[in-house]
């Protein structure tokens, strides 16, 4: 079809107002050629690679990797990463298209895989701009998820989250943490870690930079979890605005921290 006669603003303006309507975007890219970059900017604003048949048809729609839309996307969520990972090192470097997201969610552990060997080294620092991570896992050692985190200058929030409550989960990895450098943490830390919240607290006190976080959003599982999240708040008190706490275990918290 040609191009519609309209303003380029006005069929900016339409196509931004459909931001949460995907179907509808798609059929936007059918309209007009000329409407098709700033359809996708929405389109691909928000990735999520949950199984490897979601990365198969990726590949399959953007053959050629110097075409990926990977530069408008603002939040990438993966729950397939040793899927994700084995492509980033057979294609060289593809995780790294997505340069410009903001939040990354790196989540595993639900499928009953092990990922204890799965390396998050691929992700470090992929995008200069991110600002905010989660990492759901039962696996991945605190020294890798904290390494990964500590690859991001600009990192302001961190969500360190296992769904396994009421075992304790081995940390492998008893690699000394020694990062030469820290992220600005300036945001939200939630940690909700039932078994490793002391591998997570001592590591993330270790940091060079010190912690800057103005809110926590900690669980407690067991009365030992309240040494570690008084350290936390300690560690955070310079900037401390809020705490969020929530308690599993039956004892008061009057006077905490």
């Amino acid at each position: 079809m040609s191009d519609p006669h309209l303003p380029p603003e006005i069929s900016e303006y339409i196509v931004d107002l459909l931001h949460n309507e995907p179907d509808t975007l798609e059929r936007c890219c059918l309209v007009s050629r000329s409407w098709v970059p700033r359809t996708r900017k929405h389109l691909f604003a928000d990735i999520k690679f949950l199984y490897s048949d979601d990365l198969e048809r990726w590949k399959r729609a953007f053959p050629d990797p110097s075409r990926y839309p990977t530069h408008h996307t603002h939040s990438l969520m993966i729950s397939c990463p040793e899927v994700v990972t084995a492509a980033d090192a057979q294609e060289g470097g593809w995780i790294r298209a997505f340069s410009n997201v903001t939040r990354l969610e790196v989540s595993s552990g639900f499928r009953g895989l092990d990922v204890s060997e799965v390396s998050l080294v691929p992700f470090h620092n992929f995008s200069p701009v991110l600002k905010s991570l989660r990492v759901v896992s039962e696996s991945f050692p605190c020294v890798q998820i904290l390494s990964l985190a500590c690859s991001f200058r600009f990192l302001e929030d961190l969500d360190l989250t296992q769904h396994i409550v009421g075992v304790d989960i081995i940390d492998r990895d008893r690699t000394v943490f020694r990062p030469s450098t820290s992220p600005v943490l300036t945001g939200t830390l939630r940690v909700y870690l039932p078994g490793r919240i002391g591998c997570a607290t001592r590591r993330l006190l270790d940091l060079p930079g010190g912690l800057h976080f103005r809110k926590l959003e900690l669980s407690c599982f067991r009365d030992d979890d309240f040494r570690w999240m008084s350290a936390l708040v300690v560690g955070c008190s310079d900037t401390l605005e809020c705490v969020d706490i929530e308690c599993w275990v039956s004892r008061s918290v009057d006077g905490f921290g």
